[in-house]
């Protein structure tokens, strides 16, 4: 991607690693991400976003590795068709593990987790070293923001970085799906 600049990523890393709320583009739609562990930047985000902390959030990655610190992946009918879907714009939702913070689930014993296969995001798991909050970047009830103009200017003086660069082909956020199941918690 003609976008990928590594101290782009870095730059947006460190400021996700200092508490701060970002925007970067994802396979659809441009996300919001901050350290799932810390509660003042999830809060932060919740509140910039205007989305109640009960909805819960999805976690995204670079690999699965990255996930099960959070996650179990069941071993059910479902697991090979989960794994298999990874990486890539399909988000679970699992088990989580009891030590995961309780708000980033909005407290269910469940987390939705992607691993990410667009280039930027994946860089800023990757340079993070682990996991980060990704929900659409939009106002809670509104349609989802596409470009970095967009959103800098909803969201410009709350956030502490935007790491632009393009979503993916996809207009729709990622299906959501039970892991437990399979069923269909937001269709494609």
């Amino acid at each position: 991607m003609s976008d990928w600049h590594p101290w782009r990523v870095n730059a947006a890393a460190r400021l996700v690693r200092s508490g701060g709320v970002i925007a970067y583009p994802t396979e659809s739609v441009y996300g919001l991400g901050c350290d799932p562990e810390d509660p003042y930047a999830v809060s932060h985000l919740l509140s910039i976003k205007g989305r109640s902390a009960d909805k819960g959030l999805i976690l995204i990655a670079a690999d699965v590795e990255a996930l099960q610190a959070w996650i179990e992946i069941p071993d059910n009918d479902w697991r090979g068709e989960i794994l298999a879907s990874w990486p890539g714009p399909n988000t679970w939702v699992l088990p989580r593990r009891r030590w995961a913070p309780a708000w980033i689930g909005g407290g269910r014993p469940t987390l939705a987790v992607r691993v990410t296969d667009h280039p930027l995001a994946n860089g800023l798991c990757r340079a993070i070293g682990g996991a980060i909050v990704s929900t659409s970047a939009n106002r809670s009830g509104q349609p989802p923001l596409r470009t970095a103009l967009a959103v800098r200017r909803q969201f410009g003086p709350f956030l502490n970085g935007v790491l632009g660069g393009a979503v993916g082909v996809s207009s729709r956020p990622t299906a959501i799906r039970d892991g437990s199941t399979g069923a269909w918690i937001r269709k494609p």
